[in-house]
């Protein structure tokens, strides 16, 4: 499954982002990050392993509308969000693992209020 990216894949992200009612995963980077860099192949690997979920791989020196009024201070910052609300935001340590395991349990998860908002508002902002 492809890992979206809001600056070169924005129109098929947006047609994604509006009829997908699963999963999304964000992951919250920047280019220069070493660990971020290590951690990609691992990320788009395990897209291709969960194609019900939506991933996207947000830089945010690139795209900072994408972080709404959040900050990232260390990678990998997570988001991940369903129909039901943010289920978790925030930093974890760069195993794809830990990743997989939160994702699968996602859905048992209460709403958290944290994160940058709903994925679906940033798309008018990246127009």
């Amino acid at each position: 499954m492809t890992v979206f990216n809001p600056r070169t894949d924005l129109p098929a992200l947006r047609e994604r982002l509006e009829a997908h009612a699963g999963l999304r995963i964000a992951c919250y980077c920047a280019a220069w990050c070493d660990t971020c860099t290590q951690y990609r192949p691992a990320f788009e690997e395990l897209a291709r392993r969960m194609p019900e979920a939506l991933f996207l791989w947000i830089d945010i020196e690139d795209d900072p509308e994408w972080l709404g009024d959040e900050d990232v201070e260390n990678f990998p910052t997570l988001l991940l969000q369903d129909q039901g609300g943010t289920r978790f935001w925030g930093t974890q340590l760069p195993h794809i693992q830990h990743l997989e395991r939160l994702a699968r349990a996602a859905g048992s998860m209460p709403p958290v209020d944290a994160g940058p908002g709903d994925l679906k508002e940033f798309m008018g902002a990246a127009a």
